[in-house]
């Protein structure tokens, strides 16, 4: 199992290995810092809503970078997170598969079966697992 302090222990695979989130904060940032900059040049709908959007993206950045680093830290907490992230991601790309957009969600599909492949392989389940203290096991 990992250690408190850093890493998993030696012959586990580090589940933020592969194609995990670790480039979906930064592609997450860029989308709101995008959108930051058409809500200060104007060009958003309203912009109330451009700012909204600007806040909602750096929030989700800030969110999968939480978790990803969860995930470096063999954190169990962030094995939620991370499956509710690669669940979404899933659901956009049968979204975007089904509008007939397959260069992107095709991609996103992919990426998404990885990552919750890589989430859900024994090693990184007995990593992110909750271990269960016996009951009958006298105090220390």
């Amino acid at each position: 199992m990992g250690s408190r302090s850093g890493g998993p222990a030696s012959g586990q695979a580090n589940v933020a290995d592969g194609a995990g989130p670790q480039r979906r904060p930064l592609s997450v940032s860029l989308a709101a810092a995008a959108q930051a900059i058409e809500a200060a040049q104007g060009k958003s709908y309203q912009s109330s809503s451009g700012i909204a959007l600007t806040a909602i993206g750096a929030g989700t950045a800030v969110g999968l970078a939480l978790a990803a680093l969860g995930l470096a830290r063999v954190r169990r907490w962030s094995r939620t997170p991370a499956l509710l992230t690669q669940l979404f991601v899933g659901i956009v790309g049968i979204y975007l598969v089904q509008g007939h957009r397959y260069w992107l969600g095709g991609p996103a599909l992919a990426l998404s079966v990885a990552g919750l492949v890589l989430l859900l392989v024994p090693p990184s389940l007995r990593a992110l697992a909750f271990v269960a203290k016996d009951p009958a096991a006298p105090a220390k």
